[in-house]
């Protein structure tokens, strides 16, 4: 049996509205040094918020790096993200202080208010939401950050009104 493969449009789209171009300082700079891969990744991901498909391929083209090498660095390090993440990315702590202090719900609750599942963006790329091991404040658990700012002593309901909050804001 054969497997065709389709394209998903999503990610299609996604593609038509990469500047390339942006990245030709960063190619510049790092072509040909040693030990150049993830600082050009990091650069690249500074650029656009994430690595995009396009990236890769002018990146290997341009810079010459191979491509499954590149993506082999971009998928094993956490910090690298091959989609788009929403303009908030929400961290809600599952440590162990966390997790005891039912974590879990601030996530299904967030979830249930964005309509996006754990790792996910909201369609208006405005949020993303994420589960991370440790956020190193033990003490106010169960946390969440929201770009640098952390909420701590959360229940899942009060979760939900702070990422409201920050809608209205954004909307004003």
């Amino acid at each position: 049996m054969r497997i065709e493969r389709i394209a998903n449009a999503q990610s299609a789209n996604d593609m038509d509205n990469v500047d390339l171009s942006l990245i030709d300082p960063l190619i510049t700079k790092f072509k040909g040094k040693k030990g150049n891969l993830i600082p050009i990744l990091q650069g690249t991901q500074n650029i656009y918020g994430y690595v995009p498909r396009e990236a890769f391929l002018k990146i290997h083209k341009e810079a010459g790096l191979s491509l499954s090498e590149m993506y082999g660095v971009a998928t094993f390090y956490a910090q690298f993200r091959l989609k788009p993440v929403g303009k908030h990315i929400i961290k809600v702590c599952h440590g162990t202080a966390c997790h005891v202090q039912n974590a879990n719900k601030i996530t299904e609750d967030l979830q249930d208010s964005l309509g996006v599942l754990d790792g996910e963006t909201t369609t208006d790329r405005m949020f993303t939401l994420e589960s991370v091991a440790c956020l190193g404040c033990c003490s106010l658990a169960p946390v969440m950050m929201i770009g640098d700012e952390t909420y701590g002593n959360l229940t899942g309901k009060e979760a939900v009104s702070i990422v409201k909050n920050i809608k209205i804001k954004e909307s004003n």
